[in-house]
């Protein structure tokens, strides 16, 4: 009995003290507080009036709504997080989850009206705005969160992020650099520097960043393939060779670094080692085609034209604009007749653009340049005698079409 006496006193005095809370501070957003603490108030006294023993869950859930949680938000409240703000970021996440963005944004404006140093809502007003592509505004609120609250790593990563897709990449990189000080193995940071590095042509430094990353990361695959791609760049790809084989080997899925390592495989002449790499991309759908392409391209050089018509007519059945381009390849012209021409509805692989980034792009272009300027000399001797004999095998077959003519 006198524990239920006790209970009951001490429920209602935590509800006196969150309703004064709530005629000074002028908040009608308690009214909900104190509606869930009446009803536990309301069920322990109708237990102590009639003198029933209440179940062990309701015994539960009536000290959780009476006395417990109104603690825990008092303790809260001592920490300097609000009610308030507490039930709307509730209404937020419900509003976000519901669809109901402009709602969520409207409730938080109004928060921050009363609690404009509430570093939460200006952090979710800030999610909302980056949703809404709202980039300028979003990196504004973001710094006021810094502001109020700068030990949110994270959120400086966020706005540099925000800063680096609006061209602000001095101010990115800055920010990111202070960033990496306080936190060296942040890996999103070390990727987005190394990436701004990247653009702006400052390949050493970006190659300094992947490196130091590696310390604390040593089997991510991501940079040690960043770390090839960056070297190539450099034109050191015994350095890029080095990284790619090791991306590739902790993670076989990862076809860009193989068919980069074919590439500088073709640009030393080594075209046994280019054939195994560039038979492997052919598992990897989006580089199948220019495998495919490349492998029939390495077998006229071998003299194997049997097998470059067959992989020609693979590359061209899966991307119909590699047809084009095999007719202004001096090494296929000899072939390019005896090779299937596509259908007006053949496919072409235009996904490619959306599943490589920019930089790898330009990595493959860099190496295609690069087999262009240096493989091509390497493999002139090579052409000159298949176009020699290529040559005297179509005289032969001319002279025995006239011979047969004449007889």
């Amino acid at each position: 009995m006198w524990e239920r006496i006790i209970f009951n006193l001490l429920a209602f005095v935590l509800f006196l003290v969150i309703f004064i809370r709530m005629i000074t501070r002028n908040d009608a957003n308690y009214i909900y507080l104190l509606s869930i603490q009446a009803l536990g108030i309301l069920i322990a006294f109708i237990a102590l009036v009639c003198k029933v023993s209440l179940p062990l869950v309701i015994l539960i859930f009536t000290y959780l709504l009476s006395i417990l949680l109104p603690i825990i938000i008092l303790l809260l409240e001592k920490k300097g997080i609000a009610w308030s703000e507490l039930l709307c970021r509730a209404k937020v996440a419900l509003a976000k989850i519901t669809g109901k963005e402009e709602k969520a944004k409207k409730d938080l404006l109004a928060l921050l009206e009363k609690y404009p140093q509430s570093y939460m809502a200006h952090k979710l007003l800030a999610q909302i705005y980056e949703k809404d592509g709202k980039t300028q505004i979003a990196i504004e609120e973001y710094m006021r969160v810094v502001e109020l609250h700068p030990k949110e790593d994270n959120i400086y990563y966020k706005m540099a992020e925000l800063m680096y897709k609006e061209e602000r990449t001095d101010q990115a990189k800055e920010i990111l650099v202070d960033l990496l000080k306080r936190k060296p193995d942040d890996e999103k940071a070390s990727f987005l520097l190394g990436d701004i590095l990247y653009e702006n042509e400052q390949l050493k430094e970006a190659v300094n960043v992947y490196l130091e990353a590696l310390k604390y990361h040593p089997e991510n695959y991501d940079l040690y393939y960043h770390l090839g791609m960056v070297y190539t760049r450099l034109n050191d790809f015994q350095s890029a060779k080095e990284y790619y084989e090791k991306a590739a080997q902790l993670n076989s899925l990862l076809y860009q670094a193989k068919y980069s390592l074919a590439q500088i495989a073709l640009i030393y002449n080594e075209l046994e080692e280019a054939t195994q790499y560039f038979m492997e991309c052919i598992n990897g759908e989006y580089l199948e085609d220019l495998a495919y392409y490349t492998l029939a391209y390495i077998a006229m050089l071998k003299g194997e034209e049997e097998k470059a018509i067959e992989y020609l007519n693979v590359a061209i059945q899966e991307n119909s604009s590699l047809y084009e381009k095999a007719g202004k390849e001096p090494l296929f012209q000899y072939i390019i007749k005896r090779v299937n021409k596509p259908n007006k509805s053949g496919k072409q692989v235009e996904w490619r653009k959306q599943v490589l980034s920019r930089k790898e792009k330009q990595v493959l272009m860099h190496l295609q340049n690069t087999y262009e300027l240096v493989g091509n000399l390497n493999h002139n001797d090579i052409k000159a005698i298949r176009t020699i004999k290529l040559k005297r095998k179509e005289a032969q077959e001319k002279e025995k079409q006239k011979k047969e003519r004449e007889e």
